[in-house]
């Protein structure tokens, strides 16, 4: 029986699409490098249509959106809201890992979504990834975002790492 491996991402400008991509990516190839492709199934669902159903059949996951005001962007909180309570105490012990972008600090979405993971009492593999891209004023806030190749590899990085966990958890 294979794992599967959900990437839950909200994007406003283009950042965090493009890590939750990279997340992706970087499982694919991880698995690919384990020769182990048959193991964890890798899927990506925007915040706005994941579902408690989809975190039910999931053996771990990866969150990856924005901070907007210093807390996580509102449609990825929507997705914590509307599936909080349908799946709680049904996932504890299932690993995870947050992926953050910011415009310079990111820390407050980070806890904001560990405090959430907390209590369904799942269980990181790692700090979470902030990429700050260094949007201050208005117009660099708003304007679309491409994240560079240092945050693309740590991107990469961390869906590897996410998808060796779980396939070493079917070998054992």
């Amino acid at each position: 029986m294979s794992a599967r491996l959900l990437i839950v991402w909200h994007s406003r400008t283009g950042a965090a699409e493009q890590m939750a991509q990279a997340l992706a990516e970087g499982a694919a190839a991880t698995l690919a490098e384990m020769a182990a492709a048959d193991q964890v199934a890798v899927a990506r669902q925007p915040a706005t249509l994941a579902s408690a159903d989809d975190l039910l059949h999931a053996d771990g996951y990866l969150f990856c959106a924005p901070e907007n005001l210093a807390t996580v962007s509102g449609e990825m909180k929507a997705f914590f809201d509307r599936c909080y309570y349908p799946v709680l105490d049904r996932l504890a012990g299932r690993p995870y890992a947050l992926a953050v972008s910011a415009g310079s600090d990111g820390s407050g979405a980070a806890r904001q979504m560990a405090r959430i993971c907390a209590g369904w009492r799942l269980q990181a593999v790692g700090d979470p990834l902030i990429v700050n891209l260094g949007a201050q004023t208005p117009a660099q806030i708003l304007a679309p975002k491409k994240i560079g190749t240092l945050a693309r590899t740590e991107c990469m990085n961390l869906g590897g790492l996410m998808a060796a966990t779980l396939a070493l958890s079917q070998t054992g």
